[in-house]
């Protein structure tokens, strides 16, 4: 299937300028992982995935599970877009009584499959939603996007392995490699080494991707659908803070709480992709 690449180009900018938004309004927040993810996520729910969010819980949906859960904003802002709910409730992030909270709840929010925030296993849950749709002849793909720092965690290995045990390949797997985690930078804490090379010994099918490219990431995910006995792995060469320069090269970007300097310079983002969509500049 070709990408419909402008269509899927605005969604992108959509989804970017209320994840800056909806974290703006809250005054603090997970920038740096939200953002790194949401050319994944605009290919995801613009152009690939089958769903509806008239009925979120259609059971030939395909499932999405957002195992770094703190990326939540990024996802928030991605159903909004998508027609979950409306955008003015990404303004409730994280308050008292919101159906958004910090961290996805399944429980709360609509088209959210699965309840993730402990790192290290939403995989887990990822590769049993794929493997109950496999017992059940069924045709439905699971999509998961697991952080770079959260594979430090043994138990997403154990699901890796399980995974192509069991030969899911109705199952995705896309890693945010954007080489920063919470203390610094991956490479300092636990060396990933290479994930592409990790993957493939784990008997996945692996491909890596410029994480900022709607293109490769479509492309990447045609080619893996051509698999009928491997789960698939997507490494996305992403940067933390992605498609805002200022945040990008903030080197704590993880969690920030802006300092004058940093809510200049998100209002000034969300103020150009505001032009750029046409919409009239809220800040």
């Amino acid at each position: 299937m070709g990408l419909d690449l402008q269509k899927v180009e605005k969604f992108r900018d959509e989804i970017r300028l209320n994840t800056l938004k909806e974290l703006y309004h809250l005054g603090f927040g997970h920038y740096g992982g939200s953002l790194s993810i949401i050319e994944a996520l605009a290919v995801l729910y613009g152009e690939v995935m089958k769903v509806n969010p008239l009925d979120p819980k259609w059971a030939d949906r395909d499932y999405f599970i957002l195992s770094k859960g703190h990326g939540g904003p990024g996802l928030y802002a991605t159903l909004a877009a998508k027609g979950y709910f409306p955008e003015e409730v990404l303004f409730t992030l994280n308050q008292n009584g919101t159906t958004l909270p910090s961290h996805p709840d399944k429980n709360l929010t609509p088209g959210v499959d699965m309840t993730t925030g402990s790192l290290g296993q939403g995989i887990s849950a990822a590769v049993g939603v794929a493997l109950s749709h496999k017992l059940s002849n069924k045709d439905n793909y699971t999509y998961c996007i697991v952080g770079d720092g959260e594979l430090n965690e043994g138990q997403c290995w154990e699901a890796a392995q399980f995974a192509a045990h069991h030969k899911l390949n109705h199952l995705f797997v896309f890693i945010d490699d954007n080489k920063k985690q919470l203390d610094g930078l991956t490479k300092d804490i636990i060396d990933p080494l290479d994930f592409e090379e990790k993957f493939k010994a784990f008997g996945f099918y692996t491909m890596k991707v410029d994480g900022r490219s709607l293109e490769q990431i479509n492309e990447a995910i045609e080619e893996g659908k051509s698999q009928s006995e491997r789960p698939i792995a997507i490494i996305l060469d992403t940067v933390k803070g992605q498609g805002v320069p200022y945040l990008e090269e903030k080197a704590d970007n993880h969690h920030i709480r802006p300092s004058e300097e940093d809510a200049t310079a998100i209002r000034r983002a969300i103020a150009e992709l505001e032009t750029k969509l046409g919409k009239v500049v809220s800040v």
